[in-house]
């Protein structure tokens, strides 16, 4: 694959380029992509899945361009992990929100095991830990809106 092209993806189209919080915006396209997406099961899972298979594609070479383990230029990986977090989720604005913010404090805190994962060596270590941020929101989400009644 051409560096051009892994370049593109593993910013997702150059929203890892911006000098501020690109891991947010990444997150954010990716939370607007699950709201395009809602209520299309079929399309979303074919969609998480080509962008996580692309994600482990590129990430680990873009870090080999790069000569950094992880960069932060490398967004790819929020994109997949907050389609994860809200796969299946009653999109109000208050589930919208909430699991926006936590999906990200899940990713910059990096809970066990998520710590663990980020140790893995290129695409996998990338990947990983935001999967694992993704998976722990959507289980709290879950969990929270069942207890509360709302699903």
């Amino acid at each position: 694959m051409r560096s051009e092209l892994v370049k593109l993806l593993a910013t997702f189209f150059r929203i890892g380029n911006f000098p501020v919080a690109p891991g947010s915006l990444a997150s954010l396209a990716g939370a607007l992509l699950a709201v395009a997406l809602h209520g299309h099961a079929f399309g979303y899972v074919v969609v998480f899945i080509v962008i996580t298979a692309t994600g482990f594609a590129v990430s680990g070479r873009m870090e080999r361009l790069v000569g950094q383990k992880d960069p932060s230029c490398v967004v790819i990986d929020e994109v997949s992990g907050v389609l994860l977090a809200f796969f299946l989720l009653p999109l109000t604005p208050a589930v919208f929100l909430t699991a926006f913010f936590l999906f990200r404090a899940f990713d910059m805190f990096k809970v066990y095991p998520a710590d663990r994962f980020e140790e893995f060596p290129g695409s996998s270590g990338i990947m990983a830990d935001d999967l694992v941020a993704g998976l722990y929101t959507n289980l709290t989400m879950q969990i929270a809106l069942r207890w509360a009644g709302i699903i």
